[in-house]
């Protein structure tokens, strides 16, 4: 039994004639009226009383012509999702994402140039922000996405695991550490250190690696972001504990240098997670979802746009 049998069915049904029945599906009259027949005899009833005029369904044919429209329409609505599919994989319009300072421009910029040249239709506005601000415009919905570090547990916003990022001891060119790879934890006792605000989450993690370890430091300067750090770093005004990947172009630069810690304690080691963050209960559009995939390595088009020696991925919710 063939599809367009039962379409045909349902056509002359719908407007009561064989041959509107037919025109609607561009056949003759004869042709409309055989393919009911086979349905008749496929069946071994009668579907449709010819004997009187207008025609009208048996009970068989009521029976029938119920089933086969609500099967004609999932069949027409299952093709017409087979045809968009492609084209509602194609990202469209503008996804806002806020990120902290810290995620790096370059390191996003890639991303974004990713995305472009995989979606040439849509467009990525990128705006850097204080962690606060971040989540401040996701919530009131200004961005779709937001980069956090440190997330915590949000009642309105989904929380995913990015990337954790490997923390290094910056240091000048002219330091008597520079041209070391490694540090123990011990050696940065005693250092003059440059550091973030304390009611940032990054100063708090340092502050609670440096007492687990028994280290002392002299704060000597304090900002509330990463590109104010390395500049007093590169003027000697002490060192740093800082994000591996924030450092990098000032390593390649050799305006910094950056030391692995070692010595540290296995199950408390020094890392900056990383998340994504977006409206808990607010769907997606393709856009936000295509720019999110990539983010995450899952657009099945070769993962992310970079991968850095620093990050890795984490299987699990962050905590604070």
């Amino acid at each position: 039994m063939q599809f367009e049998s039962l379409q045909i069915f349902c056509d002359v049904v719908r407007w009561a004639s064989f041959s509107r029945g037919a025109s609607e599906n561009k056949i003759s009259q004869s042709s409309a009226s055989q393919a009911v027949h086979q349905l008749e005899v496929r069946l071994g009833v009668r579907l449709i009383d010819r004997s009187k005029r207008p025609f009208v369904l048996t009970e068989e044919g009521k029976l029938y012509y119920e089933g086969c429209k609500e099967l004609v329409a999932r069949y027409h609505e299952l093709e017409n999702r087979v045809r968009t599919l492609n084209d509602e994989r194609k990202a469209t319009g503008t996804v806002g994402v806020a990120a902290i300072y810290s995620v790096g421009l370059a390191h996003m910029s890639r991303y974004v140039e990713t995305f472009a040249e995989r979606h040439p239709k849509a467009h990525v506005r990128l705006e850097y922000l204080h962690p606060t601000q971040v989540v401040g415009r996701v919530t009131e919905g200004a961005a779709e996405l937001g980069l956090i570090s440190y997330p915590r547990k949000w009642p309105d916003l989904t929380v995913i695991p990015w990337r954790e990022e490997a923390m290094v001891l910056v240091v000048p060119p002219s330091h008597r550490l520079a041209r070391r790879e490694t540090v123990h934890v011990r050696e940065i006792d005693g250092e003059k250190l440059v550091g973030f605000d304390p009611a940032l989450s990054i100063r708090k993690a340092i502050d609670r690696f440096l007492r687990r370890h028994d280290v002392d430091v002299d704060v000597a300067l304090v900002f509330d972001n990463i590109e104010n750090i390395k500049r007093a770093v590169e003027i000697s005004a002490g060192v740093a504990i800082l994000p591996e990947p924030t450092v990098v172009e000032e390593i390649r630069a050799g305006t910094l240098s950056a030391l692995a810690i070692d010595g540290q304690d296995p199950k408390h080691r020094l890392t900056r997670p990383l998340a994504i963050i977006h409206r808990r209960h607010e769907k997606l559009d393709i856009t936000t979802s295509r720019f999110l995939e990539l983010l995450t390595g899952r657009d099945g088009e070769g993962g992310e746009a970079e991968s850095t020696t620093a990050g890795r991925r984490v299987p699990a919710a962050s905590t604070p």
